[in-house]
C-alpha cells in the first residue's frame, strides 16, 4: 500500500475499444455497437465520469478513429482518442501514454462493458486514493466449476472463486513500470500484469450489471438491464 493520495487528483480511464467484436457479429466495432440507441462506448464513459473519472483516453483499432468522432463529441469530460496495438497490452501502452501528467490514478475498463455502475467506479477509485496501487472489482462465481487434467476433472470449489470486472484501478507510475517490466510477456488484464510485476492487488465488490458484451445474447441481456433501470 502507498500513502493516502490527494482526494483532489485527477483520475483518468483508458477505455480500450480496440477489438473487432467479430463473436457479436456487424460490420462497424464492438464498441460501437448500439445498446438502447446508443453506442455501448459512450455508455461505458458515462459510467465512468459519474463514478468518478475526469478524462478520457479512448484505445481504438487502426483505422477506425474518426468513427468515434460522435462519440468524442457528447462526451462530458474532455476525452481524446488513440490509436491501440496487436495485443491488449499493446493498446494499454498507447493509451499510458497518452494520459496527462497531472493524473496519478488511472483506471483501465472495457469498452464492451457498458452498464457498470458508477458506484462500483466509485468504489474503485476511493480504494486507490486509499492507499491500494492495483483494484480489481470482482463477483462471485455461480457455476460450477471444474478443472481438467490429462487423466480426467476435479470439482473446483466456487466459493473460493471470483470473476474479474473493470474497470480497475491503479497507481499510474505502478502501471507503467508494471507494463515496462511485462514487456514480451502475455496477461489477460492489467491487475495480473501488476502482480507479475510484485504489486499487491486489492479486490472491491463489483456488479452482475457490469457484464461483457461478447455474444449477441450478452446484448439482449443488457438491453434488459437498460429498461429494468427505466
Amino acid at each position: 500500500m502507498t500513502e493516502v493520495s490527494n482526494p483532489s487528483e485527477p483520475v483518468v480511464a483508458l477505455v480500450v475499444a480496440a477489438g473487432s467484436g467479430v463473436r457479436l457479429g456487424g460490420a462497424e466495432p464492438k464498441a460501437l455497437r448500439l445498446l438502447a440507441g446508443r453506442p455501448l462506448v459512450a455508455w461505458s464513459i458515462e459510467a465512468l465520469v459519474a463514478g468518478g473519472v475526469d478524462a478520457v483516453v479512448l484505445v481504438v483499432a487502426a483505422g477506425t478513429a474518426d468513427w468515434y468522432g460522435p462519440v468524442v463529441a457528447s462526451a462530458t469530460v474532455p476525452t481524446v482518442v488513440v490509436l491501440g496495438g496487436a495485443t491488449r497490452q499493446e493498446s494499454v501502452a498507447s493509451g499510458l501514454a497518452a494520459v496527462p501528467g497531472d493524473a496519478s490514478i488511472v483506471l483501465v475498463h472495457d469498452a464492451a462493458r457498458p452498464l457498470v455502475p458508477a458506484s462500483v467506479v466509485a468504489a474503485v477509485v476511493a480504494a486507490v486514493r486509499g492507499g491500494a496501487t492495483a483494484v480489481i472489482p470482482v463477483v462471485p462465481v455461480t457455476d460450477s466449476i471444474r478443472r481438467l487434467s490429462a487423466t480426467g476433472s476435479v470439482v473446483v470449489d466456487r466459493e473460493e472463486l471470483r470473476a474479474v470486472q473493470t474497470p480497475q484501478g491503479f497507481r499510474r507510475d505502478v502501471l507503467v513500470r508494471a507494463h515496462a517490466a511485462a514487456s514480451g510477456a502475455s496477461y489477460t488484464d492489467d491487475a495480473t500484469v501488476c502482480e507479475a510485476y510484485g504489486e499487491p492487488v486489492t479486490l472491491v465488490q463489483g456488479s452482475p450489471d457490469a457484464l461483457k458484451v461478447t455474444h449477441p445474447l450478452d446484448l439482449a441481456v443488457a438491453e434488459m438491464i437498460v429498461r429494468s433501470r427505466r
